[in-house]
């Protein structure tokens, strides 16, 4: 009859009290549909609308990049920083899932004691005792789930932080590796601008000795060529510049990278149009976006277990413990046995006010990830129309330097014809040499900023990340 009494009470209670806990509800975010469409940069960049693939550092059909980014993606040490932290908050769900069991505790103890209690036996004896308690939390009102959900979604959004840190990695390494080609290719347009100085001083020497030029023109050209030689050590720095990041990124010294670094001295192409994907809605697969987007399914459940908080804990338990003042071998006697069985229920009450503060914290929590996560996505469409409109004005830009290119090379040989047979003065060629320099090295810094721009639209897009 007891035992009928006592589940019925425990009954009652979980019934009365499960009635005023509500499981907590993930907002949706407010914006407006158009952010779906298709990005308004699209048509002019002229983009494919194929989706790039995660290792799309490979559609450069580069060996010495793909080997480079796999090294990256290995051994770079904030990478290595990102894995760890994440693989913490894995932990963190295995103990929140632990709650799930129960938890047990064993003692064991001896002492000498003096206990007037024992009388009329010896009041000063030695004492042993065993125990072993057993409690299970009874989740009326959601805690433990919350808790393991709010777990769940920290380690989803750690995965995703995870992700976006390795595609900037990707990318960083990827832009690196044509800063060091760009810089190879900058490096030949200087020396190229060195040799055609060069050459001019040579002929405007030869025609002052032959009588048939003036010293103003000799050191004129000669002026013109130091200008050239200065140029060389500034490319040069800059390319190893490159060099050291790329060493960087990768986990090693640039000594190490240096002795086996690869040659590269053209620009990586594309082998088929840039894939950007299907606009707006492939921006959604962005690691950063993805994770503010758990990060409000997480503040939602926090407030689920805020919102335990305000009800009692029930926790089913039992525990069995003997003890003896006559010596280890009386601990099995079962006059000194004693066991218990029952429902503890707790409740911070009466200071209901701090449960009730955290839970408005973490409501608060929730309006918070839900206007980050409104901010991440339009920060991201920001980012992606702004790289698609670049990089369409720098593939713009790089066709007309071509003809530029080809213009001033024509403009270059016809001042310097003119000038052997006396029919102009060396002024028309030094401004077409200067205009020759200028837009060769004008067109080798716009392939690179081209280059440049096609990384930063497959980042902007997500890069085809998707695991």
């Amino acid at each position: 009859m007891t035992n009928l009494k006592f589940k019925t009470l425990t009954a009652l209670v979980a019934l009365t009290l499960g009635a005023c806990a509500t499981a907590p509800t993930v907002p949706v975010s407010s914006l407006p549909s158009e952010a779906e469409g298709q990005l308004v940069s699209a048509a002019a960049a002229g983009v494919s609308d194929q989706t790039a693939p995660k290792d799309w550092w490979r559609l450069y059909n580069s060996p010495e990049l793909d080997a480079l980014v796999e090294s990256a993606l290995a051994n770079n040490r904030s990478l290595a920083v990102a894995a760890a932290n994440l693989e913490q908050i894995r932990a963190g769900l295995t103990e929140a899932r632990a709650a799930l069991l129960p938890s047990t505790t064993a003692s064991a103890g001896g002492q000498y004691v003096r206990d007037p209690a024992l009388a009329p036996r010896d009041i000063e004896t030695d004492m042993y005792s065993l125990g072993f308690e057993m409690a299970y939390e009874v989740d009326l009102f959601g805690r433990v789930a919350s808790s393991i959900d709010a777990a769940a979604q920290d380690a989803a959004a750690a995965e995703m932080a995870f992700q976006a840190a390795s595609l900037l990695v990707a990318g960083e390494t990827t832009r690196a590796w044509i800063d060091y080609c760009s810089g190879n290719l900058l490096l030949d347009t200087a020396e190229s601008n060195l040799e055609l100085q060069r050459n001019t001083l040579d002929l405007t020497q030869t025609l002052f000795d032959a009588g048939r030029g003036i010293r103003l023109d000799v050191v004129q050209a000669e002026a013109a060529l130091r200008r050239a030689e200065a140029d060389i050590p500034i490319v040069r720095a800059a390319r190893d510049s490159a060099v050291f990041r790329l060493a960087r990124l990768t986990g090693r010294t640039p000594q190490a990278l240096s002795a086996s670094m690869p040659a590269c001295a053209n620009l990586p192409q594309l082998t088929s149009l840039l894939p950007a994907g299907e606009g707006a809605a492939l921006i959604a697969r962005r690691p950063d976006v993805r994770q503010a987007e758990i990060q409000i399914s997480g503040a939602a459940a926090r407030v689920g277990i805020a919102t335990a908080n305000l009800y009692p804990s029930v926790r089913l338990g039992g525990s069995i413990s003997t003890a003896s003042a006559g010596g280890m071998s009386d601990l099995v006697d079962s006059d000194g046995l004693s066991f218990g069985i029952g429902p503890l229920i707790s409740w911070n009450f009466p200071n209901r006010a701090a449960s009730r503060a955290q839970l408005r914290a973490a409501e608060a929590g929730v309006d918070a990830a839900l206007a980050n996560f409104d901010e991440t996505f339009l920060a991201a469409l920001e980012e992606a129309e702004t790289a698609l409109t670049n990089y369409a004005a720098e593939t713009e830009r790089y066709g007309a330097l071509e003809a530029s290119l080809a213009a001033a090379e024509q403009a270059a040989e016809l001042a310097t014809t003119r000038y052997r047979i006396g029919a102009d003065n060396f002024l028309a060629v030094l401004d077409a040499e200067r205009t020759l320099i200028e837009t060769r090295t004008t067109l080798a810094q716009s392939g690179a900023a081209k280059a440049s721009a096609e990384i930063n639209v497959f980042m902007a897009m997500g890069g085809g990340w998707t695991d």
